[in-house]
């Protein structure tokens, strides 16, 4: 059961940081200057809230951005 949790963990918090990755990169090519930095933060948000965390972190970003 618990191991169940932590593969599905690591499944998001691997995903989001790929997202997190794609979406830099495609922000940089086209002249924005937001990004999401990678680091163990945005790791347990990714993996903890899934999509949702990464677009709250984008959110943040944009926020603080601004």
């Amino acid at each position: 059961m618990k191991i169940s949790w932590i593969v599905k963990f690591l499944f998001r918090a691997f995903l989001g940081v790929g997202i997190i990755l794609m979406v830099n990169q495609l922000l940089v090519d086209r002249n924005y200057l937001i990004s999401v930095q990678t680091n163990i933060f945005s790791f347990l948000t990714a993996g903890m809230l899934g999509l949702p965390g990464v677009c709250a972190l984008y959110g943040m970003a944009l926020y603080f951005f601004l």
